[in-house]
């Protein structure tokens, strides 16, 4: 996803720092992950879910656009739970 700017929600940041997710890994997924869901509906932005591949693993990213402003926020970040997600991260399993 590309943007003129990136912004970092207060919880985004809360939850890097507890996960020790780094900067450095959150602009990389950022740049190279893949949407795996997206949410339309999102007030007051559209956002997706992405999936990114770090040193330290896959990362989810929750990242808002607004496209009017060429803007993404970041929502937050965290790292998959395999036991919530599908091998790949990229589906959530079934109930």
């Amino acid at each position: 996803m590309e943007f003129d700017r990136i912004e970092f929600r207060l919880h985004a940041i809360r939850r890097m720092f507890e996960r020790r997710i780094s900067m450095a890994e959150v602009l990389t997924a950022l740049r190279a992950g893949d949407v795996i869901e997206t949410y339309p509906d999102d007030l007051p932005y559209p956002s997706v879910l992405l999936l990114g591949s770090t040193a330290t693993g896959p990362i989810h990213l929750v990242v808002a656009a607004d496209s009017e402003n060429k803007r993404g926020i970041i929502v937050t970040v965290y790292r998959p739970d395999p036991l919530e997600w599908e091998p790949g991260f990229r589906k959530r399993r079934s109930p």
